[in-house]
């Protein structure tokens, strides 16, 4: 029990490092660029953005744990899936808010959520409380590639 305490500390502490990192690198573009594009009735106010992303990262970092503690032939295969989904996840806000590319980061976040379902495919074969937590990050996600769509739509 306590090496997974541990290993979901490491997790969720690495996990929202990386994220908090890439929120960052953003600040600039969200006051100024972001807040001047037009943006559909449905998009949310900046601020909810930071707690949304706070509590997915740290669930994140919980899932990912459970599966790096849990012993399983498919433990590699959902590790890759998990670095490759988060790599997709700070390359998005990359794309989005540094380079202002609103097409191209929709096509990436496009990847991103087929990436997250096949990790939370994988998860759920070694541990399914890990594949349970991913699920609302996949719904936000969800959510991000409608807002992502329609404000590349708005802008264009």
């Amino acid at each position: 029990m306590k090496s997974l305490i541990v290993k979901i500390i490491v997790c969720a502490v690495l996990c929202l490092a990386l994220g908090t990192a890439s929120g960052f690198s953003t600040i600039d573009s969200i006051t100024n660029w972001y807040q001047f594009l037009d943006k559909p009735a449905f998009n949310p106010p900046n601020w909810i953005f930071g707690p949304v992303w706070t509590l997915l990262y740290l669930m994140m970092g919980v899932a990912v744990a459970l599966i790096w503690h849990t012993p399983h032939a498919n433990q590699k295969r959902a590790l890759q899936l998990f670095a490759f989904q988060f790599a997709l996840n700070l390359g998005w806000s990359f794309l989005f808010f540094n380079l202002h590319v609103l097409g191209i980061a929709f096509v990436e976040i496009i990847a991103m959520l087929i990436a997250i379902v096949f990790t939370i495919i994988e998860f759920y074969k070694i541990n399914r409380k890990a594949a349970i937590i991913m699920i609302p990050y996949l719904c936000w996600v969800s959510f991000a590639s409608i807002l992502n769509l329609s404000i590349w739509l708005l802008n264009k």
